[in-house]
């Protein structure tokens, strides 16, 4: 609990030096790394995001509690948790970056933008430069921010032991939708 209210503080005092700014707790992502030899979906959800973007300058921070991904077997989810992820070593992935072409965004005009995203994405302790295609839609006073990309377990030193290696893709697929309100 101290560890959510110090984040959560963090991001606030943060908050501070953006702009515009516009922020959510409950942004959603998904973490799949289905095979086609999978016998089940291997997927998880977590709608415990916290994000914040600045709407001049682009800046674009998000936190995922590792812990809050959800997944259909408990067991899954114990898998995910203790021999992948680590969540109790690595309680936290983030990412800290800008919209590159924040320009072309009218955040007076409601409509979808076509954006790349870059900068730091963080799991498992492990940080690594990315750019990401996605889009903004502005809706009134808010923000929706979505995108969709590949993770690497190996680049984030998440190992995959050899009698899985058939069942568990060897990149995840990661899919951000979030609901930034302007505050």
């Amino acid at each position: 609990m101290k560890k959510v209210v110090l984040a959560a503080l963090i991001m606030c005092v943060s908050a501070a030096s953006f702009g515009q700014k516009y922020i959510t707790h409950t942004g959603k992502v998904i973490f799949d790394a289905t095979t086609p030899k999978s016998p089940e979906k291997i997927s998880g959800i977590n709608n415990e995001v916290g994000s914040m973007m600045d709407g001049k300058s682009g800046a674009f921070v998000f936190q995922v509690p590792v812990k809050s991904f959800k997944f259909e077997k408990a067991l899954m989810k114990e898998h995910f948790d203790e021999n992948y992820m680590e969540s109790d070593k690595f309680p936290k992935a983030d990412f800290n970056g800008k919209v590159s072409d924040m320009a072309n965004v009218n955040m007076a005009k409601e409509g979808t933008y076509n954006v790349t995203v870059a900068g730091k994405l963080t799991i498992h302790g492990v940080t690594k430069e990315v750019s990401v295609p996605g889009t903004l839609t502005v809706k009134g006073k808010d923000i929706e921010a979505k995108a969709k990309f590949e993770a690497k377990l190996a680049d984030y030193n998440i190992s995959v032991p050899s009698i899985v290696s058939d069942k568990l893709a060897k990149e995840a697929t990661i899919t951000v939708d979030v609901l930034l309100n302007q505050k």
